[in-house]
């Protein structure tokens, strides 16, 4: 059962990688499950206090997750439209492989800024506000997946 445990693990964690990217995977939170699943082993590699201050760690960037885009949007002075724009965006650009994951969101960001009848520049502005702020929410969720990922590896074979 201790193998079964760990692959399951595993690919849990990989999940959480690749859901970190993926808009529609939630990407810590799958990694964290990977931790929940690997506990159940007889000898558990992790300790309470670090399963805790984890679970702390994926709370607060599913938070940050969607507060950094809208933060980003309205910096850059942009609108409601705007962040809807560019949450339909994401989701549109999955059928277009990685560059539709990377573009859609600034295109719907900016398409959705023209429908509030910003002007253009303005509309480009705050287009590129919602998407940093997505680019960076992404890399955000990568960065705490990959060492999820580092520590799963370190305790289960060390």
């Amino acid at each position: 059962m201790e193998i079964t445990w760990t692959i399951i693990g595993a690919l849990l964690i990989l999940g959480g990688i690749v859901g970190s990217v993926a808009p529609l995977l939630p990407g810590p939170p799958l990694s964290y499950l990977g931790f929940l699943v690997v506990q159940l082993r007889n000898d558990p590699p992790f300790t309470m206090k670090f399963m805790l201050i984890w679970a702390g760690v994926v709370i607060v960037v599913s938070i940050l997750e969607y507060v950094i885009p809208v933060y980003g949007t309205k910096k850059f002075g942009g609108s409601k439209y705007g962040l809807w724009g560019c949450t339909i965006g994401l989701f549109a650009g999955i059928f277009f492989g990685p560059w539709g994951i990377i573009l859609a969101p600034f295109l719907g960001a900016f398409i959705g800024e023209m429908i509030a009848n910003n002007q253009s520049d303005q509309a480009l502005k705050a287009a590129l506000g919602s998407f940093l702020g997505f680019l960076f929410s992404t890399l955000l969720k990568l960065v705490v997946s990959v060492v999820m990922a580092w520590y799963f590896v370190i305790g289960i074979w060390f």
